[in-house]
């Protein structure tokens, strides 16, 4: 199987490609003066994002896991499972250090502004705040991605049922066929023996009969023919 076919490579392309797209976001969010909307949104994205990532790269550990268990099976060796293992541990710390940039300048941002108790009572609110919206739009995520998932479950089950109704209606054309060709056989071995019995007696009397007889018997025969000739044909 190649790297292309390869549904590893497949995945590992997708999450490197959302690792790429959250790096180029930190660099914005580094730009982005804080206390803004922007700077707020953007740190929200990014541990979205890096959440998103990290459960990728588990469900790829998984699956790593169940090829090594027999590699061959899967055409894999020692050698590629841990090229595999040490890209995903790779792309796991990268995610872990951006998540962590993150959420400590966050922590220090809301800490830092003022010691006030009054302003500390309400950065702590903030931060309360942030968190349950931090929650309210992992759980939007959790939800969306168990939709789809929900939803590709039922279009594999459709196909599943397209491909069983399928799979039963040519069953039974083979029994239909079956069954007629075991007709036509039985068919064609009964005149196949009457044949046979009709020839003999033919011949019995052929040999009973003198010259003249076998003539006589060519004749009617003959005429016997044309006779069921004229009825089939010609009416």
């Amino acid at each position: 199987m190649t790297p292309a076919q390869d549904p590893f490579y497949i995945v590992k392309d997708e999450i490197q490609d959302s690792i790429d797209k959250v790096q180029d976001t930190f660099l914005q969010w580094k730009q982005t003066p804080e206390n803004t909307g922007e700077y707020v949104h953007l740190t929200k994205e990014l541990l979205t994002s890096c959440e998103s990532i990290q459960w990728q790269v588990d469900e790829l550990e998984k699956a790593i896991s169940v090829a090594e268990r027999d590699p061959a099976y899967y055409g894999l060796n020692e050698a590629e499972i841990g090229r595999r293992r040490s890209w995903t541990s790779t792309a796991r710390n990268q995610v872990l250090a951006l998540k962590r940039n993150v959420e400590g300048a966050r922590q220090k941002s809301v800490f830092g502004r003022s010691t006030n108790p009054s302003e500390s009572i309400r950065s702590k609110k903030n931060i309360a705040q942030d968190n349950d919206e931090f929650i309210a739009s992992e759980s939007d995520q959790q939800m969306l991605l168990i939709k789809r998932q929900d939803e590709e479950l039922d279009a594999l089950s459709a196909s599943v049922q397209r491909i069983g109704g399928v799979g039963l209606t040519i069953h039974d054309e083979l029994v239909g066929q079956e069954k007629l060709l075991g007709e036509l056989s039985l068919d064609m071995e009964t005149t196949t023996n009457r044949l046979d019995f009709v020839q003999k007696r033919v011949a019995m009397v052929m040999k009973k009969a003198s010259w003249k007889g076998q003539i006589m018997m060519i004749a009617f025969l003959v005429i016997l023919f044309i006779i069921l000739f004229v009825l089939v044909f010609l009416t």
